[in-house]
Formats: C-alpha cells, structure tokens, sequence
C-alpha cells in the first residue's frame, strides 16, 4: 500500500552484496516506491564497493514488476561528490593505475545505464551537493528535485578532466549543446534554484520541504502503472531521431497498452466514473417500458 512504512528490501540472489560487506547502499521497500539511500561516508565518493552494491539493488529493481518508481537520496551531507578522488590519485601515476581507473569509470557508465534504462521512473533527491560523477549519476534518473542551495554539475575540466561517465552526453541532450559547452566548459556549478531556471533539475524547493516534497512525489509517480513508464520512456528516448522512428514506436507502445490487463482495468474505472448518473438516469425509455422517474402506472 503506497505510504505504508518502508521494510528493508532483501539481497537479489544475482549480484547480491555478500553480508560481511560494508553496507554502502540501504534499499528500504514503501508500497510501489523503492527507496534507495547512498550511505558510504563522508560524501558518497563512487567507488567499485559502492558500484557493487548499486548493481545488486539493480538486479531487483529490473526483476520486479510491481515497483513504479525507485527514490535515490542520500544520508550525507551531500548527494554524491562523484569519483573517489582518493582512488584517482592513486591510479593516475602508473599506466596500470590508469587503466584500472578506466575500469571504474567503464562501470560507472554501465550501471548510470542501467538505471537511464529501467522500466519504472527513477527519482534523485538531491540534499546536498551533486558534483561530478554524482551529478552524473542524478542525470541518469528521469527526474531531479533539489534542496534550492545545494550545488550541482560538473565541474570536471577546472582539475583538466572530463565528465566521462555519461555526463557531456546527458547534459548535452537534457539542456542543448550551446548550454552545455558553457556549463561543462566552464566547470559551472549553479544552486539548484538556478539549475532548475536552466533545466538540469525539474524542482527546486525549500531545504525543509525537500524530503516531504521528494516523498510526495514518489508517491504520485507511485500510484501509476510501471507498463505505461516503460513504454513512455522508449518513446521519449526516440524523440528526434530521424526518419519518424518515435511516430512508428508511439503506433507499437499504444498497441500493446490497449492488450494489457492494467491499462484495459485503469480505462473502464475511468470512463465509469466519468459517466453521470443522470446520464444513466436519461436514457431514452423503451416502447412500453415504464420511466422510473415518472413511477409505475397500472
């Protein structure tokens, strides 16, 4: 039931974080919303541990049908400062180092695909700094809200770097190139009430609405079929693509919504409340058939 406490959620069997590990992740179960919280301290650095455990909590996500939304938030001060800096310096100096680095950033763009590609809305409450790889990892998710003094971006080529795991694309598509190249280039990082005028968040609120309002909306989102989030974002991904491929896929989703068993339930209680009872009650009466608001004659 949707705002039913939250249960913890149990280890998937393929990718399951073994139990002597560091928990990094926590995955608590809310009716339809499965809320994710990063909890490796002090700041969420994204590291292969930390990767692991996100991919574990993947696996049940993409196996479980009947949940519509997964609520990523952190318990730091920050969302995610991003790549763990610790773990760049120590692999840049050698060119094994530096191989293996590009390793975990190769991963960190697998699993941000991941979570781009899942079939149910993906939420990111952002109460702290998003910065770097973790606003990577917030790009990845359909939609952001964000306390309205928090940072976020990618500020990446001020340390003569780039945002390698997904950023420069995902920017560039949410926001446009012109936008992008001053952001990314210039190492840009605006409170989130100005990211949401430039469009790299959708929400912008208060820091203590945020948690109320991010819960608000994992519930709406909550409340509607994971089928039809499935089948709106293939087509939104389409959008743009030449030749009318989206036109061709939105003719494809609508047809297989019109046979799904939840869709068809979701229709009929709709037109039946949308009927009024006078309708029903004015309906023209047969030839020899009594109007009920006239009463019976004998």
């Amino acid at each position: 039931m949707i705002g039913a406490a939250p249960q913890p959620v149990a280890g998937a069997a393929r990718g399951a974080v073994p139990p002597a590990a560091e928990a990094l992740v926590r995955a608590e179960r809310a009716g339809e919303v499965l809320v994710l919280t990063l909890q490796r301290a002090p700041v969420n650095a994204i590291n292969d541990e930390l990767l692991a455990q996100l991919e574990a909590v993947l696996d049940q996500v993409e196996a479980d049908d009947t949940l519509a939304v997964l609520h990523l938030r952190s318990a730091c001060k920050v969302f995610s400062a991003g790549a763990d800096l610790a773990l760049i310096r120590s692999c840049v100096a050698t060119a094994q180092g530096r191989e293996a680095m590009l390793g975990t950033v190769r991963r960190m763009q697998r699993v941000f695909g991941r979570i781009e590609a899942l079939e149910c809305v993906t939420l990111a409450e952002l109460g702290g700094a998003a910065l770097g790889g973790g606003f990577e990892l917030a790009l990845a998710c359909d939609l952001r809200i964000a306390a309205d003094d928090v940072r976020v971006g990618l500020p990446e080529a001020g340390l003569g770097l780039l945002a390698a795991a997904g950023g420069t694309q995902r920017l560039t598509r949410l926001v446009g190139h012109g936008l992008a190249r001053r952001l990314i280039l210039g190492a840009e990082t605006p409170r989130a009430a100005e990211a949401a005028r430039l469009g790299l968040v959708q929400w912008a609120v208060p820091r203590e609405q945020l948690a109320e309002e991010a819960a608000a909306l994992a519930r709406r989102y909550g409340a509607m079929p994971r089928v039809a989030f499935a089948e709106n974002k293939r087509c939104i991904a389409l959008a743009g693509v030449p030749g009318g491929v989206g036109f061709a896929a939105e003719i494809e989703a609508t047809r297989r919504l019109y046979q799904d068993p939840e869709t068809r339930r979701r229709v009929a209680a709709f037109l039946d409340r949308s009927v009024p009872k006078s309708a029903v009650d004015d309906r023209p009466v047969e030839r020899g058939t009594a109007n009920p608001k006239e009463g019976s004659t004998s």
